[in-house]
């Protein structure tokens, strides 16, 4: 983006473009031999033959920091399982592949379940929590990264831009968060951060004042970005939502337990596009509709968890109050668009926003009637102390899998 601008509670660190990557690999290299660097990337199978991950896998072959390289995969038989270990194996790092749909890791997650501290549902948060559990059991590693597989405008920079504040050891951060313009160069994209998070954020905070939590969320410029990295101690102690929530959730434990200097935003590429959900208006268990309502519950979940006391009334005053702010973001986005040159259709854009006011209502009644619904998986921490030795069978079992 091209500007030192800093605004909000926590550091942006900007893309100045007065370093090249090289220069930036070759201290990533010397930082590596005393902080490990690990790359967790949650899949389905199905991204094995979509467009972006085979550029990705190519991307990363070619980096020399990485330590080691974890594969969540979700939705695989056996015989998918045996593919995915042959497409992965031409990666020259350490590297694991999480058959979560296997009979191994099927067992542990039973245990987890006999003690009533599994994840709740399947999902992108499931995966990674997973992932995060044999890295930590692992002992491998000083620091994690995570994206997703369908990044169709990956390239090794930003790999490289999202570790490097955790891994400086002149740095302080122990969690940095990617940021970027969403596009696929004809049209706005990442309409759920456009047009849901921010307009919610500002109506909360124009209804309760100024919340640290609130500025702090709001001091994201893409928080919903799926690009993250943290020091391995800090994934010890955070509870992540298993649902679309886990971005905002993640954000919100870390911010819980660090102070707010330690937390930075990186801007890891000029331009994003990956795959795009649909918007699924007639079904709430589908698409951007499912991802607001995800989202939004976990909003008010953290809020209620400060203190604040909702009621039906007071729903219906947010969803109004956002109602109204989100509109009003439809038209500077629509006069962006066009100063850029960009496509922006305003009636599918109202029609979103729309949809998000009455999921922000239906999401509050959710969490009024369901407290409990699209609560946070217990920290690896918890694990530990509840099921002593689990960790070293997890470990065991995703050996024996990759064996």
């Amino acid at each position: 983006m091209g500007d030192f601008y800093q605004n909000g509670l926590i550091t942006t660190l900007h893309n100045l473009r007065n370093v090249n990557y090289d220069d930036i690999e070759e201290r990533l290299v010397r930082f590596s031999k005393k902080r490990p660097m690990a790359l967790v990337i949650p899949s389905l199978y199905s991204e094995l033959h979509g467009k972006a991950l085979p550029n990705i896998v190519d991307e990363i072959k070619e980096i020399p920091y990485l330590n080691e390289v974890i594969i969540g995969l979700d939705r695989a038989n056996k015989e998918q399982f045996e593919d995915a270990r042959r497409y992965f194996d031409k990666l020259p790092q350490n590297h694991r592949i999480l058959w979560h749909d296997g009979p191994r890791l099927r067992k542990m997650d039973q245990q987890l379940k006999d003690h009533q501290i599994a994840p709740s549902q399947m999902g992108k948060g499931r995966n990674a929590w997973y992932c995060f559990g044999y890295l930590i059991a692992a002992e491998r590693s000083e620091a994690i990264a995570l994206h997703d597989a369908d990044i169709l405008t990956y390239d090794k920079n930003m790999l490289a831009r999202l570790f490097y504040p955790v891994v400086d050891p002149t740095f302080n951060y122990r969690f940095c968060k990617g940021f970027y313009f969403r596009s696929d160069q004809e049209k706005l994209n990442g309409r759920v951060a456009r047009l849901l998070v921010t307009p919610l954020l500002r109506a909360l905070k124009k209804i309760f004042g100024p919340l640290t939590f609130l500025e702090y969320l709001d001091s994201f410029r893409y928080p919903l970005a799926g690009e993250f990295s943290m020091r391995t101690d800090v994934v010890k102690t955070i509870r992540i939502p298993s649902d679309w929530g886990l971005e905002v959730g993640i954000l919100s434990e870390v911010e819980r337990l660090n102070s707010t200097n330690r937390i930075c935003q990186v801007e890891v590429a000029d331009r994003y596009d990956h795959k795009h959900q649909p918007l699924s208006p007639d079904d709430a268990s589908k698409g951007l509709s499912r991802m607001s309502m995800d989202i939004t519950r976990a909003i008010y979940l953290k809020l209620s968890q400060n203190g604040i006391v909702f009621t039906r009334s007071m729903f219906r005053s947010i969803k109004s109050t956002y109602y109204r702010i989100a509109l009003e973001f439809v038209e500077r986005y629509d006069n962006d668009a066009v100063l850029n040159g960009l496509r922006y259709n305003r009636h599918k854009e109202e029609m979103t926003v729309d949809l998000f006011a009455n999921n922000v209502y239906t999401a509050g009644i959710e969490v009024l009637e369901q407290p409990d619904h699209g609560a946070f998986i217990p920290s690896w921490k918890r694990i530990k102390s509840a099921l002593p030795g689990y960790m070293e069978e997890y470990f065991e079992a995703v050996e024996k899998d990759n064996a």
